[in-house]
């Protein structure tokens, strides 16, 4: 079957399995990388308490970075399925340059963030100089390099959004290895390498980014023929960006909220920098669940979109029944590991006098993960069907009206000792089952408005 008839004819389940799962991998291995990092550094001879704390500080801005390249994709992908199921090649070739126009300008201001901003940043969450000058080195590399992670996100979009997500997968793939290999060198410094520390970290994240945006340019070149591929539609053209963040804008503030969120929660957890690295290690676990969900509703988002393109109510229904029963399997999965393996995990991190506060907040906030999980895919079923506005609410919900207000509200508690640190991370679980309830009501609304006015 080709790859352009097969997001119209093949069965909505079988192309949910079959696009979900590279996809699936692909996040899941994107969240590897702070994984990686974060339990190489943890083990480092000399200074891992302060390598981890400075990580910790660091990974709102990696989000962010994140957040912009996968938002801009989000809405470069829904827009280009839908626009190729409305066999409109030309205006299709106009979106795929316009988003890489629109990564050169993302990497241009990351850029300048990464040369004027970094110190001032990481400075504003410690006062503690080994921490400040490692978490400077490590972001600062990240930010400079930033360009492989900016496009590796608009290159996987590109394939996904033709039904190609298993060679996005492979790049996902080779960047990972790529990090794994070269982690232990330029950190410990083996062979001819010297020792880095942090900054051996940072050096093999950023190259195993580029080489998977290396890769993904070369397949998105070679294999994506539904659309034209020259460089003059690279010159902006603002229907087609406003287009783009109509439906990618949410998409980049739900992603850029979780940085706020983090940098909040860093901030309410400044008086005790143990508890602080505890929740910093521990939301890298949490990402690595709910990136699984990210990574579905991938698949969710084209899929749904294509379907809404072509004016199949069928297709969109199934896209949407399917695309909430395999979130929750998956997020059970979650569940369970995170439950089961909280010791192996703390010894992972080498955590040291985080571990106690680590396990406890593994043990609360992964009860969240099932009503995480079915919000993203909200937020996926929406942004397919123009409900841009319904996604950013929930998103606002989940990482700024709630949570912080709750959690901030807790510490106080914490801080004046009428309760001990574990009620803060109660604030997650209550937070996720407030914006389920609204998640509902808005898919009740758009299928009522939008999906059941179809034939």
């Amino acid at each position: 079957m080709a790859e352009s008839n097969k997001m119209k004819d093949m069965s909505v389940n079988k192309l949910m399995i079959q696009m979900g799962i590279p996809m699936i991998f692909s996040m899941a291995l994107q969240a590897v990388y702070n994984i990686v990092d974060s339990a190489f550094v943890g083990n480092m001879k000399v200074g891992s308490e302060s390598a981890l704390n400075a990580l910790t500080l660091v990974f709102p801005v990696q989000m962010l970075m994140v957040a912009i390249g996968i938002g801009t994709g989000v809405g470069t992908n829904a827009l280009l399925a839908r626009t190729l199921g409305q066999g409109n090649g030309k205006k299709a070739a106009k979106v795929a340059g316009n988003s890489l126009f629109l990564g050169v300008v993302i990497y241009a201001v990351c850029l300048l963030f990464g040369i004027f901003g970094v110190k001032a940043y990481i400075s504003s969450q410690t006062v503690d100089a080994e921490v400040l000058s490692m978490g400077v080195d490590y972001l600062r590399i990240c930010c400079v390099i930033s360009f492989g992670i900016i496009f590796f996100s608009l290159f996987e979009k590109l394939l996904q959004a033709t039904g190609r997500s298993l060679y996005s997968t492979i790049g996902q793939v080779a960047g990972a290895v790529i990090n794994i290999i070269l982690d232990p060198i330029m950190i410990y410094g083996l062979g001819p390498v010297p020792e880095m520390g942090v900054k051996g970290a940072a050096y093999a994240t950023v190259i195993g980014q580029v080489a998977s945006a290396v890769l993904l340019l070369i397949f998105n070149m070679k294999l994506n023929k539904e659309f034209d591929h020259d460089v003059k539609y690279m010159k902006p053209e603002p229907s087609v960006i406003k287009e783009i963040y109509a439906i990618g804008f949410p998409a980049i503030i739900a992603q850029a909220l979780m940085s706020i969120m983090v940098y909040a929660m860093n901030l309410i957890l400044k008086f005790n920098p143990s508890a602080q690295t505890a929740y910093g290690l521990f939301y890298k676990v949490q990402q690595f669940v709910l990136f699984l969900a990210f990574g579905l509703r991938d698949a969710i988002t084209p899929i749904i979109a294509f379907a809404y393109g072509m004016g199949s109510k069928k297709r969109i229904n199934d896209g949407i029944r399917y695309g909430l029963l395999y979130t929750v399997v998956l997020m059970v999965f979650g569940i369970a590991i995170t439950e089961i393996f909280p010791y192996a995990f703390a010894t992972l991190f080498n955590a040291g006098q985080s571990r106690e506060y680590f396990i406890g907040a593994m043990r609360i906030i992964s009860i969240s993960f099932l009503f995480a999980g079915i919000n993203i895919a909200y937020q996926g079923i929406y942004q397919a069907l123009d409900g841009g506005m319904e996604s950013l609410v929930i998103s606002l919900l989940r990482q700024l009206i709630v949570i912080l207000p709750l959690a901030g509200i807790f510490s106080l508690l914490v801080r004046n000792q009428m309760a001990g640190i574990s009620l803060i991370w109660w604030a997650f679980p209550i937070t996720e089952v407030i914006a389920c309830v609204v998640g509902y009501v808005f898919l009740k609304k758009i299928k009522k408005t939008k999906v059941n006015l179809l034939s």
